[in-house]
């Protein structure tokens, strides 16, 4: 029997594949994979990505976290209106499914800074006695949780409403997504940043509306407020985001496959391609009425239960950005001229930020992404603005460039007082946290630099300089170490797949070091406060490298580790992480000692940045 079912499953897979090939369709042409070996995927960096940590959870301490202490938070989504970016996001206190569930809002100017976080869709207290088909039980003092995939919408008229999803999970196995919970709600977000009152959108039959505690969007005296709700309702495209939430058979869904976290953008000829979960896809030609073929797994692309967006860029381009592999790392980009051909995979994020809270369903890495969907707006910039959650505990967001690209062709000569505002981190990757930030700021003598701050007890700062793929090349910066009795600042020189030669070291203990196999190399005493230009000439034939320190020679030391040529000069306030791997149990069920807790904080300053040949 079980013979006879491995080879009908074998068998389908094989129609599947063929029946995708002889389709249109999405599909990866290019060569590279990701090696879930390596948080980063050994995948070159698209150069001058920022990603920022916009939510820090904290159970301990609040006041850190904006005021909430929950640990679950998941699934954000983006817009952009009014000049402000929009971020929603949905949070448990602890775990996934295990209620109560709320979302919350953030907005922002620049997607650099953020605000606190505002509760828009508040806890919701399911009546005692709810019996949900086809569960044992009864509920009796039971909370909605939260799930959506959809949390924007922008009229014809400029009207903006965000929206979310209360569903019911009778235990923490339940699905709250079984078409049998409570209905989604809405509300309007006006451009003084206050908000409309909360309506249902859309009840689950199952539902007793004469129980809702908020009442129907269409009894509004806003009648361009109905309106907007009516042309969202009209869309099949907007309604194909509702999928899994809805009734099995909601009329307003146009395919009612349970193919979940739908994303789309359109081709230059108006049809539609249509993206979800585990890289299945199919194409529309009428808004998403119809589509040619029940969704088929994209050929090329690897992809699981992790969502995978897709947009047109800025370019005239096309991106699909997602997680490579059967696991929720790395973040990575792939681009097409023509929406179909996706020919290149690049490095968004390669982190994982310790998990420090364990809860239910909780998964390691940079996950669910999302863009800002078509008609969402258009940031005035041309980058690539996306969200995610790390771990299902904080949430972040990327800016990525447009064109998208992984190579640099000149040699920087970077004095950043001397750079345009603005334009000073323009071909640097960073990967800011919070309590461990990256920034150009102003200085004790009035000028500018790049700042790496770390307070972060579980997490670093990084800054990333990608260069001219090179044999032999000199690097030169000027930094001041603000401390020397604490802290930890790596300067690793790596090849474009993110291996590591030669690594500097400015340790707590104030001896500036080098990496020299198992054990380091002391180079010399430094001092707070004190500045530094430091020059190293790395010879990848020779695997030698020589190093000065304010003009004076430190010797010459042996690579570490051999490369064939380097690519990345990486600043790093912390250790190189190799938990998780593909090996370490999937769900984490405990929290880490002195999670909510701050380090003393450790400043590095650099002034300048300079790569030639020698």
């Amino acid at each position: 029997m079980n013979h006879l079912k491995y080879i009908l499953s074998s068998l389908l897979l094989i129609l599947s594949f063929a029946a995708t090939n002889a389709q249109d369709t999405v599909r990866y042409t290019g060569e590279t994979l990701s090696n879930v070996d390596y948080h980063h995927g050994q995948l070159s960096p698209a150069v001058g990505v920022h990603n920022i940590q916009v939510f820090h959870a904290n159970r301990e301490n609040s006041a850190l976290a904006g005021g909430s202490n929950w640990t679950y938070n998941h699934a954000p989504m983006l817009a952009y209106w009014n000049n402000t970016f929009y971020l929603q996001y949905l949070s448990d206190p602890v775990g996934e499914h295990i209620p109560p569930g709320q979302t919350l809002l953030l907005t922002s100017k620049d997607g650099y800074h953020w605000s606190n976080p505002t509760v828009i869709f508040p806890p919701y207290k399911i009546p005692d006695g709810w019996k949900k088909e086809g569960y044992q039980g009864i509920a009796k003092d039971l909370y909605a949780v939260m799930h959506q995939r959809m949390g924007f919408f922008v009229s014809k008229k400029k009207r903006l409403l965000t929206l979310a999803y209360y569903g019911i999970a009778m235990d923490a196995k339940d699905d709250p997504n079984d078409g049998k919970g409570i209905g989604r709600v809405v509300r309007e977000i006006y451009a003084d940043g206050k908000y409309g009152e909360i309506y249902f959108i859309r009840n689950n039959s199952s539902w007793d509306k004469s129980k809702s505690m908020y009442p129907f969007y269409n009894t509004s005296k806003d009648k361009g407020f109905i309106e907007a709700c009516d042309e969202l309702l009209a869309t099949p495209l907007m309604m194909q985001q509702w999928v899994e939430e809805a009734d099995r058979n909601d009329p307003l869904i146009p395919l009612k496959r349970e193919a979940k976290a739908f994303s789309y953008y359109h081709l230059p000829d108006n049809r539609v391609v249509g993206l979800w979960k585990h890289a299945l896809t199919s194409i529309s030609n009428d808004e998403g009425k119809t589509w040619q073929y029940n969704p088929l797994r994209a050929p090329g692309f690897v992809n699981s239960n992790a969502k995978i967006w897709g947009q047109k860029t800025s370019d005239g381009k096309y991106a699909t950005v997602y997680n490579p592999s059967e696991f929720r790392w790395p973040l990575a980009i792939s681009t097409s001229k023509d929406g179909l051909n996706y020919t290149n995979l690049l490095l968004v994020n390669g982190e994982i930020s310790t998990m420090r809270y364990g809860g239910n369903f909780k998964s390691y890495g940079p996950q669910y992404v999302r863009g800002i969907i078509e008609g969402n707006g258009f940031v005035p910039d041309g980058n690539m603005w996306l969200t995610y959650s790390m771990n299902k505990e904080d949430i972040w967001i990327s800016k990525v460039p447009v064109p998208v690209s992984d190579e640099v062709k000149s040699h920087p000569n970077e004095v950043f007082a001397q750079m345009k505002n603005g334009e000073e981190l323009k071909y640097w990757n960073i990967f800011s946290p919070m309590y461990a930030p990256v920034a150009i700021e102003k200085i004790a003598d009035g000028t500018k630099a790049l700042v790496l701050r770390d307070k972060d007890k579980f997490d670093f700062a990084k800054a990333e300089r990608v260069i001219p793929e090179s044999k032999k090349v000199a690097v030169e910066f000027t930094i001041i170490p603000q401390q020397a009795d604490k802290g930890l600042l790596h300067i690793d020189f790596q090849d474009a797949k993110g291996t590591t030669a030669v690594r500097l070291i400015f340790d707590a203990d104030s001896a500036f070091k080098a990496k020299v196999g198992y054990r380091n190399s002391g180079i010399m005493k430094y001092e707070a406060g004190k500045e530094y230009n430091v020059r190293i000439e790395l010879d990848r034939h020779k695997r030698m490298f020589n190093i000065f320190v304010n003009g004076q020679s430190k010797g010459t030391k042996l690579f570490f580790a051999p490369l064939a040529t380097f690519k990345r000069v990486t600043f790093r306030t912390g250790e190189i992480r190799r938990f998780p791997d593909a090996d370490t149990p999937t769900d984490q069920n405990f929290d880490l000692k002195n999670a909510g807790e701050l380090d003393k904080e450790a400043v590095y300053i650099i002034k300048s940045f300079k790569t030639s040949p020698y």
